[in-house]
């Protein structure tokens, strides 16, 4: 099981997990000393492809001195919705007001065991991005398929984003 690959300690005792059957939820990590089932864990983030001021142009950004193009993105905080989180880190990241948005699909990233939401966003207002953003690039649909980071997740959702809208 995967999941006790990446967890394989209960997070209340340490004790070592077992794999155990639950009627009706199949087989789900154990921990023998609480004498309870241990659901998975993981991170929520969320994942926009941004179309600035009413036309068709993407924003991409470069974080982190890296020297490639993603998709804006970011946790989603204890409390927060998945909706708000995605208002909030446009606003944080690029200072742009949401204008609307809607759900593309979900990806799981074993890496930061991370769920990743992914949305499709229109933005508006002056582009002032902050210190997370070391640059930015407005693309055409065919340019921002060309110049995002190759094989990588944000890719996999523009892509999503650009055939099934």
């Amino acid at each position: 099981m995967e999941y006790l690959k990446i967890n394989g300690f209960c997070p209340e005792c340490g004790h070592k997990l077992i794999e155990k059957e639950l009627e009706h939820e199949g087989i789900i990590p154990f921990c023998e000393n609480c004498n309870k089932y241990v659901f998975p864990k993981f991170n929520v983030a969320v994942s926009c492809v941004i179309f600035y001021e009413n036309t068709d142009k993407i924003i991409l950004v470069k974080q982190y001195g890296r020297d490639f193009y993603i998709l804006v993105a970011g946790y989603v905080n204890l409390g927060e919705t998945a909706e708000s989180a995605v208002v909030r880190e446009i606003k944080e990241e690029l200072g742009l007001t949401v204008d609307s948005y809607s759900f593309n699909k979900t990806s799981y990233f074993e890496k930061s065991n991370t769920l990743i939401l992914n949305y499709t966003v229109h933005a508006s207002g002056k582009i002032s991005p902050n210190y997370e953003i070391d640059s930015f690039s407005l693309f055409t649909k065919d340019e921002a398929l060309n110049n995002i980071k190759a094989s990588s997740l944000a890719k996999e959702f523009l892509t999503y984003a650009l055939t099934n809208k």
